[in-house]
């Protein structure tokens, strides 16, 4: 009786213990939003548009580290971000019409970083 005791004991700590590192590293997990690839033409100009309306966007301007004219895909990626960063990254900020996607991978290429806001 003694040893169910013991064993049962143990396996709730062992449920406890492992819940909390679950939720450290759910907590600690880092996000992007992006464009989905498969976003069109339209759909990346009116995310880039309704981001840029709400944020500052310098950082995709001319001179900007993610300057790039003729990627528009990167130019929506890096301003739904920012809006995505500064809403507090909650899911539904990065859902633009159905046409964003949270990455847990570092989109940052180049010289154009990413914002990541703990």
């Amino acid at each position: 009786m003694a040893k169910t005791h013991i064993c049962l004991s143990f396996i709730i700590l062992l449920y406890i213990i492992s819940g909390s590192f679950m939720r450290v590293n759910a907590q600690g997990q880092k996000e992007w939003c992006v464009a989905k690839p498969s976003s069109s033409t339209e759909e990346l100009f009116n995310n880039l548009n309704y981001a840029c309306s709400i944020i500052d966007c310098q950082i995709i301007s001319k001179g900007g580290a993610c300057y790039s004219l003729d990627n528009l895909y990167n130019l929506a990626s890096v301003a739904m971000n920012l809006y995505y960063q500064a809403a507090g990254r909650h899911y539904w900020n990065c859902n633009f019409g159905n046409s964003g996607l949270i990455a847990i991978t570092d989109p940052s290429y180049g010289n154009c970083i990413y914002e990541f806001r703990k």
